[in-house]
């Protein structure tokens, strides 16, 4: 079973969320909670592996939260929820930690696959905002460029072309296909380059390659 917190200021959509996600069969809901404040001690005491989270909340709202949360050691993965398609929120969420970003409308049967996919180390975006983000996901501007390739530098031939396939939206299936590797290699692979960039999951590493390309 995948432990599950769900966060959200309102309690309708808080019990919505723990209906939809256990009827999955393989999802169980942990604990709830109304607030970023009350999200972060959740994750102290209850230890879910996957966090729900609500973007807009009164006091500490899912942005901060989802910075904090991914700031502890071995923290959980964070999917955030909102019912405004803004690119804003959609940068902040992902810069901050965060592996997910779906729509309050999303199906059911969607919301509880996008669970399974953070769970085993993938990204889900909604996919409204998916092309957005392929195409324009920050600002090119030439310095941004220059200090997102001084970073990547750092990294072996082999660690920079495999990030470079993931900055393309490849799964590891997928880049193992392409380089002609095992995927426990490519898994391999991508955890040395996180832990020598000092990033904390795959979006953010697909978030520096794409800043490289200036």
């Amino acid at each position: 079973m995948i432990r599950v917190l769900v966060v959200d200021d309102e309690h309708l959509v808080r019990s919505g969320l723990r209906l939809i996600l256990e009827a999955a069969g393989d999802l169980v809901v942990v604990g709830e909670a109304r607030d970023g404040a009350e999200a972060l001690d959740a994750v102290s005491r209850l230890g879910p592996e996957v966090v729900l989270m609500d973007v807009r909340m009164p006091g500490m709202d899912g942005l901060t939260a989802a910075a904090r949360i991914g700031a502890l050691p071995d923290p959980p993965k964070v999917i955030m929820l909102t019912t405004f398609d803004l690119d804003e929120y959609v940068h902040r969420a992902l810069r901050a930690g965060a592996v997910g970003f779906l729509l309050k409308d999303t199906p059911p049967t969607e919301l509880a696959a996008a669970v399974r996919t953070v769970r085993a180390g993938n990204a889900m975006l909604a996919p409204t905002v998916t092309m957005r983000l392929l195409g324009s996901f920050v600002e090119r501007a030439p310095a941004l460029a220059q200090r997102a390739r001084d970073r990547l530098a750092t990294l072996t031939g082999r660690e920079r072309e495999v990030l470079d396939a993931l900055g393309r939206g490849l799964s590891n299936a997928g880049i193992a296909d392409e380089l002609s590797l095992s995927e426990a290699t490519v898994k391999a692979h991508v955890s040395r380059a996180l832990a020598k960039l000092g990033l904390s999951n795959r979006v953010q590493a697909a978030i520096l390659v794409r800043d490289a390309t200036g």
